[in-house]
Order: C-alpha cells, then sequence, then structure tokens
C-alpha cells in the first residue's frame, strides 16, 4: 500500500501483510521462539511465589499469546498473519517443552523446580527455606489459612513447584510445644528470659526449656530472637 494513499478500512493486503515481504513471517517466527525462551528463563527466575496456581509454560503461555492477540486489534499496520505465525510457534513451543519435561525428569525439575521441605516435626528446615523465594510471613500466613496456630502441630510442610505450601500436621494427642505464628504473639518476642518455661527460636522454631540459666544463641540456627512457645 503506498504510504501517500488516503487510508482505507478493511484493505485486505494491509490487515494480512501490510507492506512486509513474505519472508518477513519467518523472522516472526524466528523472533517468537527467542522471547519464548526468553520468557521461560524469566519466569524461571522469577521463583516459585510468582507462577503460583499456573505452571511455567501455561505463564509463558499467557503472556505471549496475549501480547500477540493484542497488537493487531489495537495496530493497523500488525499484520494478522504475522500474529498468527506468533500463535503457531508459540503452541508449537509449549507442546514441545511440555512433552520433552513430561519425559525428562532432570528437565522438569529444571524447569518446574521440585517440592521442597520446608517444615519438619515443627521446626523451619532453615536451610532448605533459604534457598527458596518463600519468605517467612507468606510461609506463616499459609500455615494460619489451614488452621495452625504454632508450629508444634505441624509435622511436614512442603513447598510445591507450583508455589503451593502443602502442610502435613500431627494428631491433636500428638501435638507438642511450638513457636506461635499468629501475629500478635510473633510480636512478643525478647533475647532475654525473665522467668522458666519453654521458649521458641523466632527464626527456626526449636523449642527449648529454660531455668535460671542466662539465654544462648539458638543450637540450630544460631539466631537470638525467643518468644515463649505454645502447645
Amino acid at each position: 500500500m503506498n504510504k501517500e494513499e488516503p487510508f482505507q478500512a478493511f484493505d485486505w493486503h494491509r490487515i494480512a501483510m501490510h507492506d512486509f515481504p513474505l519472508s518477513y513471517l519467518a523472522e516472526v517466527a524466528l523472533r517468537t521462539v527467542i522471547m519464548f525462551l526468553i520468557l521461560l528463563i524469566a519466569l524461571k527466575i522469577s521463583g516459585k511465589r510468582e507462577v503460583k496456581q499456573l505452571s511455567v509454560f501455561e505463564l509463558v503461555l499467557v503472556i505471549g499469546l496475549g501480547s500477540a492477540a493484542g497488537d493487531p486489534m489495537f495496530y493497523h499496520d500488525v499484520p494478522l498473519l504475522a500474529a498468527a505465525v506468533v500463535f503457531v510457534v508459540m503452541m508449537s513451543c509449549y507442546k514441545f517443552f511440555t512433552r520433552l519435561s513430561d519425559k525428562s525428569k532432570p528437565v522438569r525439575e529444571f524447569l518446574e523446580g521440585k517440592p521442597v521441605y520446608v517444615i519438619e516435626n515443627g521446626c523451619i528446615l532453615v536451610q532448605n527455606f533459604d534457598d527458596e523465594d518463600l519468605g517467612l510471613d507468606e510461609l506463616f500466613a499459609e500455615l494460619r489459612m489451614a488452621g495452625v496456630e504454632h508450629l508444634g502441630q505441624v509435622r511436614t510442610a512442603i513447598l510445591e513447584h507450583n508455589g503451593e505450601v502443602s502442610i502435613f500436621q500431627y494428631k491433636d494427642d500428638e501435638v507438642k510445644p511450638g513457636l506461635p505464628i499468629l501475629p500478635h504473639k510473633l510480636d512478643e518476642t525478647f533475647n532475654t528470659i525473665a522467668e522458666a518455661g519453654r521458649y521458641a527460636c523466632c527464626r527456626c522454631g526449636q523449642v527449648v526449656k529454660y531455668g535460671k540459666d542466662p539465654i544462648a544463641n539458638c543450637h540450630r540456627c544460631e539466631h537470638q530472637r525467643w518468644v515463649k512457645a505454645e502447645g
């Protein structure tokens, strides 16, 4: 279409290809593959919490197809055939990587991650927890929504590959003292113990019994803040 000519609605040549040569569609396909890989890597780096409730592939697909569908709707110089190529290539990449992930456990774990134990026997596994992008406040919020008041109720908690936390609680007769996770209880922390009793480390949840001996750092994580244990 000559740029000096007036704009004409329903110009099918402009709608399909605008002023681009047919070989431009191959470039669009290449650009799409590159952007698919960039999105995949970016979402992998961003961590599990960013892709909660959606797989990495589903989120890449939503972002990519959303952009490809939106531009031709609003911009008259974005050809429909280019958008169609993006759709085909995105879906092909999606199918390829999902099948590759299904067949290869190392690939699946690299792309989507794997379940990580964050609590065992009422204590936070500090090393595992620090390696993930889950904040302590977020973990406590997940536990509270599951009806947990203190870590002594929790036998195991696992951060799943989709960012959800699976929680397994002790039976009522097996519950032991633990770190309280209700907000007002967490505010009552100190590093000097005034009376004997059971106290929980504010970082890992380790419970210790103190008499009149001076307080020491937690032997599991070297943390110095304590709160009175519940349960």
